[in-house]
């Protein structure tokens, strides 16, 4: 027997199933627990974040003011786009206007390669800036932190004025305040979480009142790239599956009106699509 030999209704059934609709069903079955197995991956990758987050919100406080909320909500705007181009992709198959599905796939890989182009211009950004993972994490946040800079002129400019005055009199020399490290941020961190401040940084900043960059803020930064990482992984991964469809389409695959290949693609799709929304909301705009 043929591999894909046609139904009752002309289309394309693998040898295996008795008619197209149980082929369908099927892959879609397979689908959705492939996307089950999607979800619990990302869950658990929520879960650390809500963990590290309730523990030391200070740290979360103070990173996501390094991300580019502009650019983040243009990627939002480009999957969401995407999303709708993939959903009229499934619709074109169905009824068979091939020159509007081939379209329609084209538009949607071009918003994933849109999404992947913005993603690499804030990638650079923190590259730039040193706003990295782990021990890689070294900031020189000269744009970010040019108001702080001035502060810190103007502080280490009042400390050298009081001490030329110390010498003058009599009395005892007023200590130098502390100042922040001009390469350093100088947001204040937040208040007290469940499990305290992160680290003796951060209690030095209560005893002394001053701004200075949360202990561990390497975390926030961490937890940043290995989400949004793993998540632009599947965006090319995406990327693959539409150019696979595309390719099919040519080749005349649908022209039976033949879907289940279009589907399957676009339902994941649309996992990464909801994914992206809840990144977007966790570390670009919850503050």
């Amino acid at each position: 027997m043929a591999d894909h030999a046609p139904d009752a209704d002309g289309l394309a059934v693998d040898h295996h199933f008795e008619n197209a609709d149980q082929q369908y069903q099927s892959a879609k079955l397979g689908m959705w627990v492939f996307l089950a197995t999607e979800i619990l991956f990302f869950g658990g990758l929520f879960v650390a974040y809500t963990v590290y987050r309730a523990n030391h919100p200070e740290i979360f406080i103070f990173g996501h003011h390094f991300l580019d909320k502009g650019l983040g909500a243009l990627n939002t705007v480009i999957l969401i786009c995407s999303s709708l181009t993939a959903a009229w992709a499934v619709r074109a198959a169905q009824l068979k206007q091939i020159g509007v599905l081939k379209l329609m796939i084209l538009l949607t890989m071009l918003c994933a390669f849109g999404f992947m182009g913005v993603k690499a211009v804030e990638y650079n950004s923190k590259w730039k800036h040193g706003l990295l993972w782990a021990g890689q994490y070294d900031p020189h946040i000269e744009e970010h932190a040019e108001t702080s800079h001035e502060a810190v002129v103007e502080g280490q400019s009042a400390v050298t004025a009081a001490e030329a005055g110390a010498a003058e009199s009599v009395e005892e020399p007023v200590p130098a305040q502390p100042t922040a490290d001009p390469d350093r941020s100088a947001i204040a961190p937040a208040a007290k979480g469940p499990a305290g401040l992160a680290g003796p940084a951060s209690e030095a900043a209560e005893e002394h009142e001053i701004e200075i960059e949360p202990a561990n803020a390497q975390i926030y930064f961490s937890i940043y790239f290995l989400m949004t990482g793993l998540h632009g992984i599947h965006v090319v991964g995406g990327i693959g599956a539409f150019l696979w469809l595309f390719l099919c389409a040519r080749r005349g695959y649908f022209d039976s009106g033949h879907f289940t290949r279009v589907d399957m693609v676009a339902l994941y799709w649309h996992l990464v699509d909801l994914i992206w929304i809840y990144l977007f909301l966790l570390l670009y705009l919850i503050d």
